[in-house]
Order: structure tokens, then sequence, then C-alpha cells
């Protein structure tokens, strides 16, 4: 079993004694801990982490996340929120974390995710992501395509449902690298920097995960 370097960052003892003792016998097996952020960017050169970093203490400071991303820039980052709140997954979303769990999720609901994150999906909860596009009071699909052609909109919709390159490329019968060609293209258009501000774009101009077929495996709640 590959293992990941995994870093915690989780302020209640208790809670970080017991995701530890829950993640020692897999592949993210917790190595490095911290009680607060500051003390996970005050060490970051010397426990860079090149495969996680899990916090439980995004959104306490605003620009938080966006500060463990420089500082850990090959790690995936996975957030994970006491309650449910738009604001922090809009945090999490547009800082470019790569997963965004609740801490009452099931234990084997949290193993799954993270190894699909560690496979470059991206995890979060589609009731959130919903609210997020509830607060659009007037979406305006056709004025704000920007050029897209066709094909282009067909990727930025399978985007909103969290689809990986490898599912629209069989979705919509073409190669990954042609996908990944598109999806370059179209981030240039609609100036975003990856696939999950492209999501957050899309939904803020009328794009809906009901509205296509594209796989949702690694956009949903995980709520077992």
């Amino acid at each position: 079993m590959t293992s990941s370097r995994t870093v915690l960052i989780e302020s209640n003892q208790l809670f970080r004694q017991g995701l530890k003792h829950l993640l020692a016998d897999t592949r993210f097996a917790v190595e490095v801990e911290f009680g607060t952020t500051a003390q996970a960017l005050a060490n970051a050169e010397t426990a860079a982490a090149s495969g996680m970093v899990i916090t439980g203490l995004a959104g306490k400071e605003p620009g938080d996340l966006d500060m463990l991303r420089n500082a850990y820039p090959n790690a995936r980052i996975v957030v994970l929120a006491s309650d449910l709140s738009v604001d922090t997954l809009r945090d999490a979303m547009t800082s470019g974390a790569d997963g965004f769990l609740m801490k009452d999720v099931s234990p084997e609901a949290l193993i799954q995710s993270l190894q699909l994150i560690m496979l470059g999906e991206k995890v979060f909860p589609t009731n959130l992501a919903a609210m997020l596009l509830d607060l659009n009071s007037t979406p305006s699909p056709v004025n704000s395509l920007r050029g897209l052609s066709p094909r282009e909109q067909e990727i930025l919709q399978a985007l909103v449902t969290g689809a990986s390159n490898k599912l629209i490329a069989i979705k919509l019968g073409i190669t990954e690298a042609t996908v990944k060609v598109h999806l370059k293209t179209l981030l240039r258009k609609i100036d975003v920097n990856n696939r999950t501000q492209a999501a957050i774009w899309a939904m803020n101009n009328g794009f809906t995960a009901g509205d296509a077929a594209a796989p949702t495996r690694n956009l949903h709640a995980m709520s077992a």
C-alpha cells in the first residue's frame, strides 16, 4: 500500500487523537500534527507534505486556506468542517481545496473520500454547492458565455457535477487529451485558474448539476 505523508491541523486534542487512530492503519497515517494553523504555517518547511493536509480549522481566520495552499503547494488540502456553512465552502473552493467533508462523516466514507482526492478528484457536498447557486438571484447563461464553444459549454457543465477528465472524455466520446485542451481554453475565456473556480463560475451563470448526466461520484454529500 502506497503511503501519503499526512499533516493534521486540529485544535480539539480528543478529535485529533481519534482521527490519528482511525487513519493509523491506512495510507493516510498522520505523520505530523498541529493544534493551530499558525503552527502548521511556521513549520511548513520542515513538515512539508507531499501527500495531504487535513485541517479542521478552515475559516477560523481570513486567508487561512490560501496561506496553507501556499505553504504546502504539493499537498492535497482537505477541510473537515463542524457545521454546514456556505461561506466556509465558498472559501474552500475558491482557495483551491481538494475536499470539503463534515466531521461527523462515517469512517468508511472518510477513507473513500480521501482515496478519491488522492486520485485527483474533488470532493464537495452537493447540497452546499446547490446553496451557493441559490445565493445568485438572476443567473444569465446566455449573456455570460464569453464566446465558449458548444463543446466547451458541455465540459463546463460536466465540471459542475465534479466529473474528472476521464469521465468527461467517456461521456463526450473524446480523448482525455482533447478534454485538457478544451479545459485550458475555457479557463482562459472565463478568467479563472482551475476547474473548481470554473465550476463556481458555471453555477453563478446558470449551469446546474441537474442539467447534466455526467457521473457525480466525486461531488456529493458524504452523509453515511
